[in-house]
């Protein structure tokens, strides 16, 4: 095992425990925007994730995918937050 592989192993445990950390946040959430600062950083971490996993596995499709969620997780944020500071989405 080499030094690059010491270094995924460890890195894909800490984001895995980020997720974790962050689901449990999640659903536990005392407010709405606790949950919606959860669900962003939910997002984060999974680019992270799936970005490690990518290169673990030395496939350039992951990475792709990895900007999808990231987009996919901005639009949401943005949504829920203009949601709950306003009350609609679209003026």
């Amino acid at each position: 095992m080499n030094a690059l592989d010491l270094a995924l192993n460890i890195g894909i445990g800490a984001v895995t425990l980020a997720v974790l950390l962050c689901a449990v946040r999640l659903l536990r959430g005392p407010t709405p925007t606790d949950r919606v600062l959860a669900l962003d950083t939910l997002y984060m971490n999974a680019v992270a994730l799936i970005v490690l996993l990518g290169i673990r596995w030395n496939t350039a499709l992951l990475f792709e995918g990895a900007l999808l969620v990231a987009m996919l997780g901005f639009a949401s944020t943005v949504g829920l937050a203009r949601y709950l500071s306003r009350g609609d989405v679209v003026e």
